[in-house]
């Protein structure tokens, strides 16, 4: 693909991004929509780094990718073992919360403090197993920007980088979630700025 392809591709996957981090709060849908937009931006950027001739620009954000997913697939896959262990040893049937009784009964003993600390120490360690993971992969997206914006001399990535690394150390308090949303609004706005390169006038033919 032609830079400006490469460049509409990035631009309009960073958008969706956007739009899916606002939707999160709203509609199943998101997720999907936010997927889609990393997907198309990892498209723009191995295009850039072929037209560029630097891998560093692809393969840092492939791996960030990979890092966040691994994460992410860690958290849920723990939560909800821990969660069905913590069942299976209570005894607790899911099929039987139809019945009034039941219900009562089965949170009396998931209340029990030995259970409960069980569970929630559980999310303690998937939670900091994924923070690590979340910054590990903020590095490599950093260092992939950072290349790009050497590359097309748009210092807004390197603003984008670093404002992403911020932001993944902070969302321990939850601020650093909007700080990683404006840094995808910069990477939206870098890409449609990356300047194409006029093409030279070929030189005066010289005196003979």
């Amino acid at each position: 693909m032609s830079l400006e392809s490469n460049k509409t591709l990035g631009g309009v996957g960073a958008i969706l991004v956007v739009i899916g981090f606002l939707g999160l709060f709203g509609t199943g849908y998101a997720g999907l929509l936010t997927l889609v937009g990393i997907i198309l931006t990892l498209v723009a950027l191995k295009g850039l780094s072929d037209y560029y001739n630097e891998g560093g620009i692809f393969n840092n954000a492939l791996y960030g990718f990979i890092i966040a997913t691994i994460g992410a697939v860690v958290f849920i896959a723990t939560i909800l073992m821990t969660a069905l262990a913590v069942l299976s040893e209570l005894g607790i049937n899911v099929r039987n919360w139809t019945d009034l009784m039941t219900v009562q009964h089965n949170w009396q003993r998931l209340l029990d403090l030995s259970n409960l600390w069980t569970f929630i120490g559980a999310i303690i360690l998937s939670f900091v197993a994924l923070f690590v993971l979340v910054i590990i992969a903020s590095i490599f997206f950093r260092k992939s920007l950072s290349v790009l914006s050497a590359k097309s001399g748009e210092r807004i990535f390197e603003t984008a980088g670093l404002l992403w690394l911020i932001g993944a150390v902070l969302t321990i308090i939850l601020v650093g979630f909007i700080l990683i949303w404006v840094a995808w609004i910069l990477i939206a706005v870098g890409f449609f700025s990356i300047k194409t390169p006029t093409t030279q006038p070929p030189p005066p033919p010289s005196p003979s």
